[in-house]
């Protein structure tokens, strides 16, 4: 990275299990190492970030103006034995993986601190996620219907924190259906292109961002432009 700084950026690897520390990690690295932002891997040990003891990461990266990176993990063991067991291992680990629970694992981490408040506490705080959504965009009206700000006790729709404090990144979800779905109900002000190299190919992210039926104006956002004012690139 340091030979083409120009060229290359990351994200810090957050040591969550002591949130002081962590909270501290991506001040050193984007004002010493040029990093961009923070990179958490989905729940610690079962605690998700909308448990104020990690609060101290989502005030330091609200107050440092960078975004947090929620990157999936496995479901807790209890929920992969639950819902996910008893099939081939093949079966087994598609499910809880990379066909429905890494995803669904994402969105629910998304929802709790949704609802925990965090963004009323934090509403600086920016968070990017992955897979053109973690399917949250689809469930976007049935979430604001059955958890109104009468349930919620927030200051807004579930529906606003949604579109104003997520970003989301192709990660290899090459379909148009669900790139509309995601233009549709948040916009192209937070879309990123990505790809989810060395898994997915990125000639084929780059021929899915050639064929997108959107404006030019709204492809170059996506392609560079959120990026750009998201990471001060």
């Amino acid at each position: 990275m340091q030979l083409y700084q120009k060229r290359f950026a990351g994200f810090a690897t957050l040591p969550t299990a002591d949130p002081n520390i962590a909270a501290e990690e991506p001040e050193r690295m984007v004002n010493e190492h040029g990093f961009k932002g923070g990179n958490i891997n989905g729940h610690t040990r079962g605690r998700y970030l909308d448990d104020k003891f990690f609060w101290p990461i989502l005030e330091h990266a609200e107050a440092l103006k960078v975004p947090l990176y929620i990157h999936p993990t496995l479901p807790p063991e209890p929920v992969i034995e639950t819902y996910y067991a008893g099939f081939s291992p093949e079966v087994t680990s598609g499910l809880s993986r990379a066909a429905w629970g890494w995803h669904i694992e994402t969105a629910i981490h998304i929802l709790r601190l949704i609802v925990s408040g965090a963004f009323d506490q934090f509403p600086g705080l920016q968070i990017v996620i992955g897979h053109m959504d973690e399917a949250l965009p689809f469930m976007m009206p049935r979430i604001d219907k059955v958890l109104s700000p009468n349930v919620t006790k927030l200051n807004h729709p579930i529906a606003d924190y949604l579109r104003e404090n997520i970003y989301y990144t192709f990660s290899g979800f090459n379909f148009t259906s669900t790139f509309l779905n995601l233009y549709l109900q948040v916009g192209a002000d937070r879309i990123m292109f990505s790809a989810d190299y060395p898994y997915s190919p990125m000639a084929q992210a780059r021929n899915f961002l050639d064929q997108f039926p959107v404006s030019p104006v709204d492809k170059n956002k996506i392609a560079h432009g959120n990026a750009e004012l998201l990471l001060r690139l």
